[in-house]
């Protein structure tokens, strides 16, 4: 077996390891998106901008996303096909690129994301009462994060002239004087305790990600210059 042959297998058994790595962790990440929906399924009437369901979303479809480009890209290594590596590589090139921009995107526009989602959630606020699973979403996030409006209670002064229920310990009589803490802020901040793994498993993955796309290029390289000295 020639000197380029050996260092061809050893490449080609090494970007199957590595994808065989990133097809587990996009496994990982849509059993992580799958959870964060089932439990937080009772918020499901709110607006998407709420935190939970937003990472939710994005955990799903990166999750599904890295799952198809680390079946190609192993497939491509066994079967040492040009077209299939050369997929795997545009794919995965566009995959990396979308991902530091959308974290240059929330990184930059934080804050205005933050006000349009808030605003988002005070304008839906108006239909409480007449829409029973936004009524049933609203009270399942005071209850859970012992809240009472999106910025501060006085929010529901604007759409009904009492406090829900959900806004205090007692859920008997009217509410006059419910939890001082924001529901955003505190969903916010919840998110942002439980998404620190996920973050830190997020940089592993984009570590193989990088390794991944040098592997493949080399490999498709190596193979056209093959198929090359063959003819």
């Amino acid at each position: 077996m020639s000197v380029s042959r050996r260092c061809l297998c050893c490449v080609k058994y090494l970007m199957f390891v590595f994808n065989l790595i990133f097809w587990l962790g996009g496994c990982g990440l849509f059993g992580v998106g799958v959870w964060l929906s089932f439990t937080q399924s009772e918020f499901s009437s709110l607006p998407l901008s709420f935190p939970s369901l937003s990472a939710a979303n994005l955990l799903l479809v990166a999750g599904g996303v890295t799952m198809i480009t680390g079946f190609l890209g192993c497939l491509g290594a066994l079967k040492e096909q040009r077209c299939l590596l050369m997929t795997f590589f545009v794919i995965l090139l566009i995959l990396v690129i979308t991902e530091v921009t959308l974290t240059l995107i929330l990184h930059i526009f934080h804050e205005q994301l933050d006000t349009k989602a808030q605003n988002e959630l005070k304008s839906g606020m108006v239909d409480y009462e007449t829409n029973p699973g936004l009524q049933k979403s609203w009270d399942s996030v005071q209850k859970m994060f012992k809240c009472c409006g999106v910025t501060n209670q006085t929010d529901w002064y604007a759409v009904r002239s009492t406090l829900p229920t959900s806004c205090c310990s007692a859920e008997i009589g009217p509410c006059k004087n419910g939890w001082n803490e924001p529901c955003y802020q505190k969903a916010r901040r919840w998110l942002l305790d439980n998404i620190t793994s996920v973050l830190i498993f997020g940089v592993c993955i984009g570590i193989v990600q990088i390794f991944a796309l040098a592997f493949s290029l080399y490999m498709y390289c190596q193979i056209l210059r093959a198929e090359k000295y063959l003819d």
